[in-house]
Parts: C-alpha cells; structure tokens; sequence
C-alpha cells in the first residue's frame, strides 16, 4: 500500500499544479473535431429573437480555424422537421461559415427537438454516416427553452457516443431538464442569456468549444447506472511512460480508486459504481521524455432502475395508474416595481401534489442566486430586495413526496426605479438674520 500511497501524494500534487496554472507544458495543440450548432427556427421563436441568436451563432464561428481535417462545422434547424443549413466539411473557412449562418432563413413550424438530435445522432455524427472516428464531437444547442417533443433519452444518446454538449438557453425552460441534458458539469455546458445579452458569453463559449476540440481530450462515453468509459488520443507510448486514471466520488473526497495504465493504452472502462452520482475523474500522463497536463472532467452516472420488490407487481401497473409528477405548466410574471415582483405559476392539470415549491431566481447578467420557500397549496409568491431595471431568472420547483422535482424557468424584469431628486442648494444668509427652516 505504500507506493500507492507515495503515488497518491504525487497525483495531488500534480492536478494541484495543474489547476493552479504553476506546471507548464507544451503550446496546446490545434483544435480538431467536428462541432455542431443546433438552432431553435420553430414559430415559437420571434423573428427578432431569430436573428439575434443567428448573429451570436455567426460571431461564435467567424473565428473558429476551420478546415479539411481539421475543425469542421454544421448548422442544423429545429422545426417540424430538422434542415441541415450546411454538412461537416462544406466550409472552409470560419469567415464563409458565418456568411452561411447569416443567410440562413426561420424554418417556423412545431419544436421538435428531439427529433433534431435524433437527426443528427443518424446523420452526422454516426460513423456508419460519415462521421471521423476517434475525434472530438460538440454540440451547441442554442433554445428558447421549450420542445414539443422529449430531448432527454436522444440527448442521452448522443453523451453515450462521446458528444460534449452546450446549451444556450435565453431565458426560459425548465431549468432541470436543460441542465441535465448538457454535459457535466452543467455550470460550464449551460448558459440562460438574454437574447439582446448573448454577445457576452460569445468569447467564453468560443474558449470552451476549443478547449473540447483539442486532441489531447479525454473523453466519456457508454455511460450507464454502474460505471463508463473513458477514452482518449495516443500521448505517450509503451517504451516513453504510463498513465495513472484517478476516480473521486465528488461527494466523498476520501474514496478515491486508482489505476495505472501502460503508455500505449487509450481507454479504460470503469464498473461497479454508484447510479446517479458525481464522480471526477483524472488522467495523467507520466512521462520522462516530456511534460503532460492532467486532464480532469466530470461524469454522472445514469439513474438505476427498480429492481425486484421494488414496486408493484409489473403485470398490475396498468391498474394501478400514478398521477404524473408534473411541475408547474406555466409562469406569470406581475405586479414589476423597481424592488419587487410577484411570481405565480400553474400547476399541470391532473399532476400529482406537490409536497411544496421553492423558488429560485437571480440577475441573468450574473450575481447571487436567492431562493423562497412556499408552501404547498399556494401558487404564488412575492420577491422582494431586487435591483431596479434588472432582468432575473426565475425557476419554480415542485417537489413531491418521491423525492422527484420538476422545475419551469421564466425570465422576469424590474420596473426601472424612480430618479434621484437633486438636493436644494442651500441659499447663503445674510448677516445680521436667521435662516428660515422649511
């Protein structure tokens, strides 16, 4: 147990260094994968909200080093149908990209969603489509926050094959279902922007794409309840080093599994763990010949399914029907001073009670999230302390006696506040009198 006590030691030290910034390596190496934006072009979309989100698209891209066997690019629609604006390879610079981007036309029509990603898993990012092996693969779904149709299971699919996704929302959906279809850790993968902000996350997001398009990527894949595999480009070789994989429950620091991998190793499956739980995972490269970053990412495992006795009997399901627990439909936004707003909400017809509500909400620019408990029986409640003329995310979050929450997200602005009146100048007095108080 002592050398891999020793070599624990070491492995800290090294991320340590590595997430401070003091270790220095070699120039990153040039991006190269293959990255696909999907856009919301349904009727639930404004034509103003459109063409904000197609000039945020156009300035993503522009300088993007796009090229043959490089970095390549598509551009999909969401709408009845999915459209491929324009295939992998069709352009080879990020300047004809953007040009394409801002010639593209609303497709209108219902908000399939899942049917896009599903379109794009069988068209463009499958091997048996044309797609390059042993790649990076990004998504950036760029949504008004709703779907007419189920995005989890397809988004799940696409994780599964190794995609890296973003999610840009502009300020609506269900905070819940959007955070848990971008990839981990969904603080990083998903933004909620107003349409007229987008520009300020466009250098931000354009850093994280390059960074999950770098070869030396490791990346995750065949994710299930009780483990999955991690794969990642050659570094190193069986005579220049080996790797040592390092796995942390996020929750339980102190339960770290190690394992140590010859040079010429490029994957590793990991089993028997825990289901819907955190775990971070590292890979370093050890190596005399030259010096390596760690390479960290999160990954959660999917939720495990019933087992025997864990429920009624399956044959009897269909006699026993379960109000869905469905959080609340719709949100009002009323009532708007400079300090104040009222929030009232929905609850779906016919779903299950909800045990009570919290409501989450915070600046979209930024800031300190709050969070109110309400009750349940009430559909309403009044948010107090906020800054005037401020645009805020409101989510709502039904809970229920399962343990299960259901959330819907909302945008809400302040009233703009009243203008400070200027103060009197005080007039001088003349010797000999008393100034006059008002």
């Amino acid at each position: 147990m002592l050398p891999w006590t020793a070599l624990g030691l070491a492995l800290s030290l090294r991320l340590a260094l590595a997430r401070s910034g003091a270790e220095s390596g070699p120039p990153a190496s040039a991006p190269r994968g293959d990255l696909m934006f999907l856009l919301d072009s349904s009727a639930s979309v404004s034509h103003y909200e459109f063409s904000r989100v197609r000039e945020f698209v156009g300035q993503l891209v522009a300088p993007l080093p796009l090229g043959t066997g490089a970095l390549r690019a598509s551009l999909v629609h969401v709408g009845t149908r999915p459209y491929t604006e324009f295939p992998f390879g069709q352009h080879s610079s990020g300047e004809a990209a953007q040009d394409a981007v801002r010639a593209s036309v609303q497709r209108m029509g219902d908000t399939h969603t899942g049917l896009a990603l599903a379109y794009a898993k069988e068209q463009l990012f499958a091997e048996t489509a044309g797609a390059r092996p042993g790649v990076p693969k990004v998504l950036v779904w760029v949504t008004d926050g709703g779907s007419s149709d189920p995005v989890g299971p397809p988004m799940q699919e696409l994780k599964d094959l190794g995609v890296t996704v973003f999610i840009v929302s502009t300020g609506r959906g269900n905070f819940l279902e959007l955070s848990a279809a971008a990839s981990a850790p969904a603080e990083k993968h998903l933004h909620f922007v107003d349409v007229d902000d987008l520009h300020i996350i466009v250098q931000e997001l354009r850093g994280s794409i390059l960074d999950a398009m770098r070869p030396q990527q490791l990346r995750v894949t065949e994710i299930t309840s009780s483990g999955f595999r991690l794969a990642w480009p050659p570094l190193l070789t069986a005579d220049s080093g080996y790797y040592v994989l390092e796995l942390v429950p996020s929750a339980q620091p102190g339960a770290a599994r190690r394992q140590q991998l010859p040079g010429n190793a490029t994957d590793w499956t990991w089993a028997g763990l825990d289901p819907d739980t955190d775990y971070d995972v590292a890979l370093v490269p050890e190596s005399n010949v030259r010096l390596l970053r760690p390479q960290q990412l999160r990954v959660r495992t999917r939720p495990g399914e019933a087992g025997p006795g864990a429920g009624p009997d399956p044959t009897q399901l269909a006699a026993l029907p379960a109000p869905e627990e469905a959080g609340p439909e719709r949100i009002v936004i009323s009532h708007a001073r400079p300090r104040s707003l009222r929030v009232s909400w929905a609850p779906a017809l016919g779903a299950a009670a909800a045990l009570g509500y919290h409501v989450q909400f915070g600046p979209l620019r930024g800031g300190a999230a709050q969070r109110v408990e309400v009750p349940a029986g009430r559909n309403c409640t009044t948010l107090q302390g906020l800054a005037p003329g401020t645009a805020y995310l409101v989510t709502v979050t039904a809970a229920f006696r399962s343990g299960r929450e259901s959330a819907l997200s909302a945008k809400a602005c302040t009233a703009d506040g009243p203008r400070p009146r200027p103060r009197p100048v005080p007039r001088a007095s003349t010797p000999g009198t008393a100034s006059r108080e008002p």
